[in-house]
């Protein structure tokens, strides 16, 4: 540990009754479908366990089969919510290509800028990594945006724990429309990430790799490039914003983890809190200890926190933290601990809002996003 590395806060900032707290949709499936998909699965089909999937293949067999146009492509954006990442077989792994492959055949008709399916080289792969980064890129359909040498800013947009690449059409948009590339992967041990998850540097690897495919394609503004982490995505972008400072003007973490996350006290409780199931099992397997969760508890801390393998204390690039102070799953703290170490940060705090702050959050961040890309101008 880090010699001014801080125990455990005693009392978290969101207070005693709702750290203790187990919500709602935790009580049965019932109430999870009542309370937390009823509405969004109005739009959208979510196989959340694997005998499920069956009842829902002819569906998404229909729309892979079926004949597409640009009035239909957003349904098929909305084809399914996606199963939950760390299963890479069986009926979820199979939801999750037909998911894919749906989103692709509408991403292929969005003009004037379609969406690319791209398999990054992974020059830098090492160890148990894998060899290449499936990648969903979109660029700008003029010069709006470019440099002088007719290149595009860029987003590197990170997910999260279950939300992938085709759970971002409305951000690539978004980034589109500011005449920006988006360039979009998984994390490590989540859908199609090569990243070894038990390796801590393997994310440094990944985004080596990406940075050196993108100087090589030529359509990048590499002087004008942010980074994007969601949720679980939020730790790899505070990582990134000091391992690879001197490559990206900015970047946002969004509801990130970073320290007493890993924390066995925190972990005890978030597995009642807003995530649908029990986090604990889920984040075991997407670090690489598989079943192993008393494992994890126990060594996770040691082995992934920015503050205690010495990140933090680094200097970063300029990066902006968001999360809403009642978050049950990325502790508030934890955005708050980076003021301590390394570079001035800046911050934009939702007071009582839950996991990533919103349905505020993004009215801060695209402001931001834009105000440090015209700082280069």
């Amino acid at each position: 540990m880090a010699p001014d590395a801080r125990p455990a806060p005693k009392q978290w900032q969101m207070g005693v009754s709702t750290f203790e707290r187990v919500m709602q949709h935790h009580a049965s499936i019932r109430a999870l479908w009542e309370t937390k998909w009823r509405e969004p699965c109005r739009r959208s089909v979510y196989p959340f366990h694997d005998g499920a999937f069956t009842d829902f293949e002819p569906v998404f067999q229909d729309l892979i089969a079926g004949d597409i146009n640009d009035g239909t492509s957003a349904a098929y954006t909305r084809a399914f919510i996606p199963a939950s990442p760390q299963v890479s077989d069986g009926p979820k792994w199979e939801a999750w290509e037909l998911q894919k492959s749906i989103y692709a055949k509408a991403g292929a008709l969005w003009k004037p800028s379609p969406l690319e399916e791209v398999d990054i080289p992974h020059t830098f792969a090492k160890g148990r990594d894998r060899t290449s980064i499936p990648t969903y890129v979109r660029v700008p359909p003029s010069n709006d945006g470019r440099n002088g040498q007719g290149k595009f800013p860029a987003v590197i947009l990170l997910t999260g724990l279950d939300g992938y690449r085709p759970d971002n059409t409305t951000r690539s948009d978004e980034f589109l429309a500011r005449g920006w590339a988006a360039i979009i992967f998984e994390i490590p041990g989540t859908a199609d990430s090569p990243a070894d998850p038990f390796d801590p540097s393997s994310p440094d690897r990944v985004l080596d790799s990406v940075f050196a495919w993108m100087a090589a394609d030529g359509r990048f503004d590499l002087a004008r490039v942010l980074c994007w982490g969601l949720s679980s995505g939020g730790y790899y972008a505070v990582r990134a914003a000091h391992t690879h400072r001197e490559k990206l003007l900015g970047v946002v973490a969004h509801g990130a983890g970073t320290h007493h996350f890993f924390d066995k006290e925190w972990l005890a409780k978030a597995d009642g809190h807003e995530y649908p199931f029990q986090l604990t099992p889920a984040l075991a397997m997407k670090h690489g200890y598989g079943t192993d969760v008393k494992t994890y508890l126990e060594d996770a801390q040691r082995r992934f926190s920015l503050l205690e393998t010495g990140i933090l204390a680094q200097p970063s690039t300029r990066l902006l933290l968001v999360n809403g102070t009642h978050d049950g799953l990325m502790p508030i703290e934890d955005s708050m601990l980076l003021f301590e170490y390394g570079s001035p940060k800046e911050a934009r705090f939702f007071t009582g809002a839950l996991h990533m702050g919103y349905p505020m959050a993004n009215s801060s961040v695209y402001p931001w996003m834009e105000q440090v890309m015209a700082s280069t101008k």
